[in-house]
């Protein structure tokens, strides 16, 4: 017989998908959500005019509904919350050596 929850991906079996799916999924969602923007607006985000920027939060907000599906089985919230991790080490480098040069040139 297969069981479910020893296939479910870390951040599904933490929100219990399988025991309380609406509770879960959303939680799952909401998670995916603020994960896509948070590596978005470090990695990728330009100025944009304001009906641009909605239309982008708009597909996001829909292509995270598809990821969240994905992501009962696979590590979709994983992999996000090391691409943020690694977007935030890189944005802190960045600026510690931004501020490293402005000292050099003074």
């Amino acid at each position: 017989m297969l069981d479910v929850t020893e296939r479910l991906s870390f951040f599904a079996a933490l929100y219990k998908v399988d025991v309380n799916s609406d509770l879960g999924m959303w939680l799952l969602y909401i998670t995916i959500l603020l994960l896509c923007i948070l590596v978005y607006k470090l990695g990728f985000s330009q100025k944009l005019p304001l009906l641009k920027s909605i239309l982008i939060y708009v597909f996001l907000i829909l292509g995270c509904t598809f990821l969240s599906f994905l992501g009962i089985f696979l590590p979709i919230t994983e992999g996000l919350v090391v691409a943020a991790l690694i977007l935030i080490i890189y944005k802190i480098r960045l600026h510690r050596h931004k501020n490293a040069n402005e000292g050099k040139t003074l």
